[in-house]
């Protein structure tokens, strides 16, 4: 249903004033400032992301990369306590690879003198060789960049294993796209035991490392493995939907751990909206909420 383009083009034309505040921020960044303002002031930090992705044309990926440095302009001009997620195919991975380039050096150069950290989204299996590869290439010029690992994917343990050399700030998802079980685990358990694992090596690397989970297991165990390995709050970070848990966010907060809320913003909101639906059934019951509070 995320693909579907009629469900994509309703939603983009008449849903994207519902659920504005609610699960997204605004149609653009401007509008969305307010909302990252009052997480901000009540202890939460956020990463904004401009939804749209698996753009084909050069002329939207050029505009998308100039929105994103507007974006982190604005940032620093605000004050916030943000970073900015992207995604590669949304900046012409598709379409060329020097154009990605050219986007992203932009992006970082300006990101590397605000101060802003870049997050690299990272996409479906097919586009995960390449989004590792060159975010090794980006982290030799650049302090200001990170990426994602997925649990369900295979890969994912010797992808750490491998970056684990740069150091970086990694988020750590269990994976929200549609694979091949070629490529990725299909039983949840099996993602689940894969996550814990990656959450436990990142951490025993000394990784900075962001876990983004609503799964109270998860949090649970990496708050007892953080504690058995003695291990700082300052070392890791939990991040969560704007619009979802947002009880157990404030708690996290009043117990000294570091959340981070994930605010996309934009009219392409159904498709990101949908993958987060499927990628646990729970997320259903927190987004009815979140779009039904006044």
């Amino acid at each position: 249903m995320s693909k579907n383009k009629v469900l994509n083009r309703i939603a983009k034309k008449r849903g994207v004033h519902f659920v504005s505040g609610k699960i997204i921020g605004g149609k653009d960044f401007l509008k969305t400032i307010p909302y990252i303002q009052k997480l901000n002031e009540s202890g939460l930090s956020t990463t904004v992301d401009h939804l749209g992705e698996f753009v084909n044309s050069k002329d939207i990926a050029k505009e998308r990369a100039n929105e994103c440095i507007h974006t982190i302009q604005m940032i620093k001009d605000k004050k916030l306590d943000s970073h900015v997620s992207l995604k590669l195919t949304s900046l012409g991975l598709d379409i060329s690879r020097d154009l990605l380039i050219k986007n992203m050096v932009n992006i970082l150069d300006e990101a590397e003198k605000s101060n802003v950290m870049i997050t690299i989204d990272m996409e479906d299996a097919t586009r995960c060789h390449e989004t590792i590869h060159l975010f090794k290439q980006f982290k030799e010029s650049y302090t200001c960049v990170s990426t994602v690992l997925q649990a369900y994917l295979y890969r994912s343990e010797q992808d750490l294993k491998d970056l684990s050399t740069y150091q970086p700030f990694l988020r750590l998802v269990k994976g929200a796209y549609k694979e091949s079980p070629n490529v990725a685990f299909a039983d949840k358990k099996d993602v689940d035991d894969n996550y814990k694992k990656l959450i436990k090596h990142s951490l025993e690397y000394g990784l900075y490392t962001a876990i983004a989970t609503h799964d109270d297991t998860m949090i649970d165990y990496t708050k007892e493995l953080a504690t058995n390995l003695n291990i700082s709050k300052q070392q890791f970070e939990f991040q969560m939907l704007y619009g979802m848990r947002n009880n157990l966010q404030s708690i996290l907060v009043q117990d000294g751990y570091k959340v981070r809320v994930y605010v996309p913003y934009g009219e392409d909101w159904y498709g990101y909206f949908m993958r987060r639906l499927a990628e646990r059934p729970a997320n259903i019951a927190f987004a009815f909420k979140g779009l039904t509070k006044k």
